[in-house]
């Protein structure tokens, strides 16, 4: 079935105060863009996503991170329904179906937007839009049905009736239209409101005109809807989506000690029985193997492979590197743009040294199996240490250590007799 999806994603966020886009706002790493673009990717074939507010920050982010998806301008910014017409020149001969979801929305599921789609072609339907239930329906546009339980149009609170306001089933504000048949109503809405806008809910009494077979589907979880519009709500948001994250892992043979201060991101694997102490906080994409150690205070930063039987322990923090089996870094080190090998031992205090302040560049440090770095060491990349080697505490390695050798760059110690006394004399 040939699916595509308009991701509404070009206003201005006035109440999260910042100077970021809303929809470039961050949960654990992934913008709230970027979870709406994945969770219809396995879905859709292309993508649209409509830009307005600091356009060119959000084209960039989707053009980097997002093959089948292409930005498309709205200026002016004359509401919902106008930022659909604006795909429509891209679509003109296109007859499959059209998702239509908000970009600041991270929590809706790919497993939810699935059952919708199947919803709308068992109902032979037009034009269905995504519903739920709210026992406190305040401020959500009502869904009117009709007696047959297809979807009569949808009520903002503002013009409801006090029967109508009891109503609890709400717009969750996700359609799914084909296209053939709903295109033309994109040319055809008004703006006679005081808003002067056009509003995407038009399209339902468009269609009711129109003769279209018109539904609501109502989700199960109303979590799901939860849309962004402050830094309160972005709490909110990353608080659920801990908990959901957290709690898969677990049913999948995880042990995370303490969920409540364990932050994991959608993107992380995880194998059965390993162990995620407290304050663990991994962000990105990563692959963590089974019977691992993570923690407690860790931090894994994305683009980390970790193998079997590995400990990253506490205040230690991991970025870009792959760690084989068997390696232990226990505490206070920092390993970044890295490759290690099995069996490796990396002392307290060790750091990679990775980024040049002066070029700008970062490279890539080498551990090979076996190798054992001592306490305090300064791994000065791009370097190797080859199977085997060790390095004595306290050395900053600069070149390349071959194998089997022992390599230390302190100075000798050296002990002043009866220093102290002396100097309080």
């Amino acid at each position: 079935m040939d699916i595509k999806s308009i991701i509404l994603a070009a206003g201005k966020g006035t109440r999260m105060k910042s100077n970021t886009p809303k929809v470039l706002h961050e949960i654990f790493g992934k913008t709230l863009v970027g979870y709406v673009l994945d969770n219809v990717k396995t879905i859709t074939n292309e993508n649209f996503v409509i830009v307005g507010h600091q356009a060119e920050e959000v084209e960039k982010y989707v053009k980097n991170n997002y093959e089948n998806a292409k930005t498309v301008l709205q200026t002016p910014q004359l509401g919902t329904g106008h930022a659909v017409s604006r795909v429509c020149p891209m679509l003109k001969n296109y007859k499959g179906l059209v998702l239509i979801l908000c970009g600041d929305t991270p929590l809706i599921t790919e497993a939810t937007l699935k059952n919708f789609i199947e919803f709308h072609n068992t109902q032979n339907s037009d034009l269905t839009v995504m519903s739920t239930i709210f026992e406190n329906p305040a401020n959500y546009g009502r869904i009117i049905r009709e007696s047959d339980s297809t979807l009569k149009c949808i009520v903002e609170e503002k013009d409801a009736t006090p029967e109508q306001k009891a109503i609890k089933e709400v717009n969750a504000g996700i359609y799914c239209i084909n296209w053939e048949k709903v295109q033309p109503a994109f040319s055809q809405l008004t703006s006679n409101n005081a808003q002067g806008e056009y509003y995407l809910t038009d399209i339902i009494e468009w269609g009711k005109k129109n003769k279209l077979n018109v539904n609501a589907y109502i989700m199960k979880n109303n979590e799901e809807i939860f849309g962004i519009n402050s830094r309160l709500h972005l709490a909110e948001a990353t608080r659920i989506m801990q908990k959901r994250i957290n709690e898969k892992h677990m049913l999948n043979g995880v042990t995370i000690v303490d969920p409540s201060t364990t932050y994991i991101s959608a993107d992380t694997e995880i194998g059965q029985d390993t162990i995620i102490f407290p304050a663990t906080y991994i962000e990105g994409k990563n692959k963590i193997g089974k019977n691992c150690k993570i923690g407690p205070c860790a931090h894994l930063r994305g683009g980390v492979e970790i193998s079997d039987n590995v400990k990253i322990g506490n205040f230690v923090e991991v970025k870009k590197s792959k760690i084989n089996s068997n390696t232990n870094a226990g505490h206070l080190s920092y390993i970044g743009d890295s490759e290690v090998g099995s069996n490796v031992n990396i002392g307290a205090g060790t750091i990679t040294a990775n980024y040049n302040p002066l070029t700008k560049e970062k490279s890539r440090t080498t551990l090979k199996d076996n190798v054992k770095i001592g306490s305090n060491t300064v791994l000065v990349a791009p370097v190797t240490i080859e199977e085997g080697a060790n390095i004595g505490a306290l050395s900053v390695i600069t070149k390349n250590v071959p194998k089997w050798a022992l390599a230390l760059t302190r100075s000798p110690m050296r002990v002043l007799t009866d220093w102290v006394k002396n100097q309080l004399k």
